[in-house]
């Protein structure tokens, strides 16, 4: 049985990511903080479900603290690790920027210096489409050059992005990158756009729709993102005899066993049309309260999934008015609503 760690296994994705996993046959060590950037009662939910499998297991801690992240690392010995827990949401790190640099670098950093002294199969870790910041040439190519990040979040991922490219190149460490497009689903964050629309359509509240609602999201259902990390976990990068090497699709490293991959939908779906569909599956018209973009904020992301589809044979497609469906479903069952 193959062990995979998963850090921030009670996070939105690494939630979904271990019981998948877990249903595949893994053994899955889950280590998350815990922190309480939103209620940490989903957390402890998502963790409580994963539990019920026998071959799950959850540890609590920092990633900043490398002796505790390093113990726990050093004594289960994964042969993959799937690094997802991170200081997450764009907006605020407006507000509290040093828990980016304490999360994202310091303790990617830490998760990184494990990973090469166990030696791992493969080291996948999350970036971001925010990386892409100010790109206008769309949909999104992991080959562009991504020099724009509109925040410090963007940033900080980006950051990450180089950490891993030095680390597999100097370590020969298989590393994959990859960046998400507008996750959702159900066991969403309760600082996602879907949660705070359902939630404040159902109570009948103002909903905060920016840029007066002219934007546009590659929204990409959970389960399609985790299914793409799961195939991208058997897919990992090797370092090429040389760049003619590289098919022109890809976006290996001619100099590392690395690779940033895009994982979305492929899908450009303007925002008041998502609004509209939840409208629909609550039943409810919403109260919009239009405003202007907000700092840091990008008026479109739409992703290339080619590179995901010719290494793994999968694209994400769920369509986005199913996957508001399950989430409303989950959101009423979940809040009793």
């Amino acid at each position: 049985m193959r062990k995979i760690l998963v850090t921030g296994s009670a996070g939105f994705i690494g939630f979904h990511l271990s019981k998948l996993l877990l249903a595949e046959g893994f053994s899955v060590v889950g280590f998350d903080g815990m922190t309480d950037y939103y209620d940490v009662r989903i957390k402890q939910g998502r963790h409580q479900m994963l539990l019920q499998n026998e071959h799950f297991t959850a540890h609590e801690g920092m990633l900043e603290d490398f002796e505790s992240l390093h113990t726990l690392m050093m004594d289960k010995k994964p042969d993959v690790i799937v690094h997802l827990a991170a200081q997450a949401g764009v907006r605020y790190s407006l507000e509290n920027p040093r828990a980016y640099i304490d999360a994202n670098i310091v303790g990617t950093f830490n998760v990184m210096e494990c990973a090469r002294e166990l030696g791992v199969d493969h080291l996948l870790m999350a970036s971001t489409s925010s990386v892409y910041g100010a790109n206008e040439e769309m949909p999104f190519d992991e080959r562009e050059r991504v020099e724009t990040q509109m925040t410090l979040y963007a940033a900080t991922k980006k950051a990450n992005e180089s950490m891993g490219h030095s680390y597999a190149h100097l370590w020969n460490l298989p590393t994959t990158m990859f960046r998400f497009f507008t996750v959702y689903g159900p066991w969403g964050r309760p600082d996602m756009a879907l949660f705070k629309f359902t939630k404040g359509i159902l109570d009948g509240t103002p909903i905060d729709i920016y840029n007066n609602g002219n934007m546009h999201r590659d929204f990409t259902f959970v389960t399609d993102l985790v299914r793409g990390i799961r195939l991208l976990v058997d897919t990992p990068p090797v370092r090429p005899e040389s760049s003619e090497d590289i098919a022109s699709y890809d976006s290996l490293s001619p100099v590392a066993p690395f690779r940033v991959v895009n994982i979305g939908n492929s899908d450009k779906v303007r925002l008041m049309d998502f609004v509209e569909a939840i409208e629909a599956e609550c039943g409810v018209e919403a109260v919009k309260n239009f405003m202007p973009m907000q700092k840091g904020d990008v008026p479109a992301t739409w992703a290339d999934a080619t590179l995901l589809k010719e290494l793994t044979g999968y694209q994400p497609q769920t369509d986005v008015r199913e996957g508001i469906k399950q989430f409303v479903a989950w959101y009423r069952d979940y809040y009793k609503v």
